[in-house]
């Protein structure tokens, strides 16, 4: 799988975060980002719930 984040739409809720705080974290100005080295969900289970959670849906998750 592939994770991202749209950061142009993105509003910085951060539900990403907290939802699956191993894979998203937020920049300094408050928007999410995807951890390094963990754009692939690192086998988390929440990366899907996260996914549901974002308001906007700037969260993606692809599947290979």
């Amino acid at each position: 799988m592939r994770v991202s984040i749209d950061s142009d739409v993105c509003i910085g809720s951060g539900m990403c975060a907290l939802t699956a705080p191993s894979v998203f974290t937020q920049d300094d100005d408050g928007f999410g980002t995807v951890r390094p080295g963990r754009a692939d969900g690192g086998g988390d289970p929440l990366v899907k719930e996260a996914v549901r959670s974002c308001p906007v849906q700037a969260v993606t998750v692809a599947e290979d």
